[in-house]
């Protein structure tokens, strides 16, 4: 254990391994996970926990599978071993950690596909068989690594603070030059010693391989440069990739073994944010999403980019790549292997091809399609919202035997000679895999690409130039002037900025409708209200069916609204646009897939980020992608290295990220500099759920402030102060009773006690459809300061509730907070 952190957690008796370097961050420890009042602890109420997955195969849960899984779900042709279904007298097995339904949700888990361990080679381990220890010869050896210290650093160096190798140098003259004993100081004795050091480590090893191909039709003479150009592809094995992924501890209670159906308290079926239910940040980070294969792109003079023969070549080297970097699945796909999982028990594991997150110009890519027809059905590209039919990989190769390429290009929009890499593996249908892309057809696409222009072009056939420009000015010095509020993003120039990312246009949303008004016809108005309604129900991180069914209203309004788009001439030929089709899709595409939030190409861009950006920046640009691999090959090892030694206990809790079953809120123990964010877990051991929503104050009062009600009042210019706050206490004190307005003021409860004033509280409320935690919960920090950064006085907006019988927004108040004070 790391002599820094000398600071035991007091609750250690109880289980709380928590080590800190101070008393002050021990203390911040003890108020969050032990005395916060907004942590409920409901451990005794659940069942013991078991290293044994329940089996899901008692009498009393098979009957209600069959309305959620198929029959042919498990069928003898898979190669999976037979299930041990239990006698229908047997007990059901306790749930594991990671089976745990969340708060008043029920699962049915599946009669057969139960997950149930076995040891290496295959055979199933009696129920509560605990894993075996895999910590080898040396389960204290810090191997490649001296001790403790030289891996902390080399990771704090190279994957954190990205330091370049000359620095690493320099750091390293300046802390031997100060040791007086050499052969006492462990560090490195350069960065060429550090790096083969993290390229020793063995964890986490999933080498980069190459491959060249090249165009292999007819060459005439002079022929272009993309046909003699040689094309690498840098990959790894993906088999490779996934077995690490599966051995990777820090998982461990965040997979599910058995496939379930969840329902909530009202019996409704729930779709969740897969990839986001237990990790709803960090992804990239945890290594969750990884890199395995860097694709060649044929480039040429300009006089080739309409060129068919160039397209197809393009298209085809795209799938052909695709197809090798994945055929070391292609065998598990059929015949299932053993590999050990996060939980440290070994499984039988089938691979599949189950989802692809592409935006539209790559799903024409991937489908074979002929651009502007939707890659999912088969309505034609100039009514896009008529009849059609879904897209099979059946139906297509049918096609492809009947019809010559003309009719199924013009008829069908199947380019011929693209056959998608999905035809070379079973089960696997690119037309099925496409997933929703709230990033790009929603966010991006429909409401940024789409409407925002819509209403610009709007203006300008209706106004004529000058005047459009006027109003657009008036729309963005409202968008500018939208008052502070937490989580709220500020556009001091309205919408006029060049480089829009998708966090821009999902702030813009907020505030976008109000500044239109009045400015463009209300149907406008509502059609653009009508798609936010659309946009916030999709990003919920957890749908029911009642959720699906408002979306289908909220879709038809939305349909309903935007024909005045096409009467006004905007639109004059329709919507027949890809990306506004899509929608018509999301209600199947949810049931299939879950949740849209977590399966977004926003996931892939933000690691686009870490595999790519950052490591060409850290390249010497000559040749930078064997750099950009080996920075990425390096990461994952630290990233496996670190792991394994927090598996081991040779490095403290708090290094490891938190666990899934925990989810606190941030009150009042959170820095004042803090602005919330999701409720999430901070790292204890033992499973919490959080209340509904409340607000916390800070958690130290701001001095200077008068101590009494009265004297406050007078200090702040509010007279009437001590009589709204007595009425206030009376109506706290006796929610059934009379109302405080019919009361006179000695009737109210006075107020004696000291007053202290706050500068910031922290709400915690229930907002499914931005990205929070568990359950859609929120938390913001709202301030009201009379000095901000030593400039201007800061006072926060907030949503106050008038009427709780009132849904949504028409039960609320906007108001601007003059002060937090609380009293006795």
């Amino acid at each position: 254990m790391n002599n820094l952190l000398k600071f035991k957690c007091p609750f250690a008796s109880g289980g709380c391994s928590a080590r800190f370097r101070s008393q002050a961050g021990r203390t911040n420890h003890v108020r969050t996970f032990h005395t916060n009042h907004n942590i409920v602890d409901d451990t005794e109420d659940r069942q013991p926990k078991s290293s044994q997955p329940r089996p899901a195969a008692h009498p009393d849960i098979i009957p209600e599978f069959d309305a959620y899984f198929p029959e042919d779900l498990f069928t003898e042709d898979q190669g999976l071993p037979a299930p041990d279904i239990p006698h229908a007298d047997a007990e059901p097995q306790p749930r594991t950690a990671n089976s745990v339904p969340r708060s008043t949700h029920r699962r049915i888990y599946h009669p057969h596909l139960t997950g149930r361990p076995c040891d290496k080679d295959g055979n199933y381990l009696a129920p509560g068989t605990p894993p075996s220890a895999q910590l080898g010869d040396s389960p204290t050896s810090w191997d490649p690594f001296d001790d403790e210290l030289q891996f902390r650093l080399g990771d704090f160096l190279y994957r954190k603070v990205e330091m370049s190798g000359g620095n690493i140098d320099e750091l390293m003259d300046i802390w031997t030059s100060t040791k007086t004993d050499a052969e006492d100081f462990s560090l490195f004795e350069s960065h060429e010693h550090m790096y083969a050091t993290i390229d020793a480590i063995t964890h986490g090893n999933a080498p980069w391989k190459t491959f060249t191909t090249s165009y292999a039709g007819e060459i005439g003479p002079n022929p272009p440069s993309w046909q003699l150009h040689d094309y690498q592809v840098c990959f790894r094995d993906p088999s490779l990739v996934a077995k690490n992924m599966l051995d990777n501890p820090d998982f461990d209670q965040q997979i599910d073994y058995a496939p379930y159906v969840e329902l909530d308290a009202l019996e409704q079926r729930c779709w969740i944010s897969w990839l986001k239910r237990y990790d709803p940040y960090q992804r990239g980070h945890r290594n969750a999403v990884v890199p395995i294969g860097f694709l060649a792109i044929p480039k040429s003079d300009r006089k080739y980019d309409d060129d068919i023969a160039f397209r197809k070549f393009k298209r085809q080297l795209y799938h052909a790549s695709l197809m090798a970097i994945l055929k070391p699945l292609h065998a598990a796909m059929t015949t299932p292997v053993v590999l050990r999982c996060p939980d440290g028990h070994y499984r039988w594991v089938i691979f599949d091809l189950a989802a692809f997150i592409a935006d539209y110009p790559e799903q024409v890519y991937l489908a074979g399609t002929v651009q502007g027809w939707c890659p999912r059905c088969t309505a034609l590209p100039d009514d896009l919202d008529g009849l059609r039919g879904l897209r099979t990989r059946e139906f297509t190769k049918r096609l492809l035997e009947t019809l010559d390429s003309k009719m199924l290009w013009f008829e069908y929009g199947i380019d011929e000679e693209i056959l998608p890499f999905t035809h070379h593996f079973p089960r696997a249908d690119i037309h099925e895999m496409l997933t929703p892309d709230l990033l790009h057809q929603l966010i991006k696409g429909t409401f940024k690409d789409h409407l925002v222009l819509w209403i610009a072009d709007y203006l300008v056939l209706e106004h004529g130039e000058a005047r459009a420009n006027d109003i657009l000015d008036d729309i963005d010095r409202r968008i500018a002037a939208a008052p502070l509020f937490p989580n709220l993003h500020r556009f001091p120039h309205g919408r006029r900025f060049k480089q829009w990312t998708g966090d821009d246009s999902k702030a813009l949303m907020k505030v976008y409708l109000s500044a239109i008004t009045g400015h463009v016809p209300q149907e406008m108005v509502q059609a653009i209200s009508a798609f936010l309604d659309v946009c916030y129900l999709a990003r919920r991180s957890d749908l029911t069916e009642a959720t699906l069914k408002l979306f289908d209203i909220a879709l038809a309004r939305f349909y309903e609204y935007r024909e005045i788009f096409c009467m006004t001439g905007v639109r004059p030929k329709g919507f027949s646009l890809p990306r506004q089709h899509s929608l018509s899709h999301y209600r199947h595409l949810i049931q299939e897939f879950g949740a849209p939030n977590g399966i977004c190409s926003s996931i892939t861009e933000s690691r686009h980020i870490t595999a790519v950006k950052k490591p060409w920046r850290r390249s010497n640009r000559y040749e930078a992608l064997q750099q950009m691999l080996l920075t990425n090959q390096r990461l994952d090892k630290l990233h496996a290295a670190r792991v394994d030694f927090i598996a081991r206990g040779m490095l403290p809790p708090e290094v490891a990220k938190p666990k899934a079953s925990v989810h606190v809120l941030r009150g009042d123990n959170s820095s004042e500099d803090d602005e919330g964010g999701n409720v999430d877990g901070l790292g204890t051991r033992r499973h919490v759920e959080v209340v509904e929503g409340n607000v916390v104050l800070a958690r130290t009062r701001v001095r200077n402030y008068p101590r009494t009600l009265n004297a406050l009042a007078a200090h702040v210019n509010q007279p009437r102060l001590v009589e709204l706050t007595r009425r206030f206490l009376h109506d706290q004190l006796h929610p059934d009773g009379p109302s405080s307005d019919n009361l006179d003021l000695d009737e109210c409860p006075d107020i004696t006690g000291k007053v202290s004033v706050f500068h910031s509280a922290v709400a915690t409320f229930f907002a499914p459809s931005d990205e929070c935690g568990l359950r859609g919960m929120c938390c913001e920090r709202i301030r009201s300061c009379p000095s901000w950064r030593k400039k201007a006085p800061r006072r926060d907006c907030a949503f106050v509730v008038e009427d709780e019988d009132k849904p949504g927004m028409r039960g609320m108040n906007v108001a601007r907070v003059q002060l937090f004070f609380s009293f006795m």
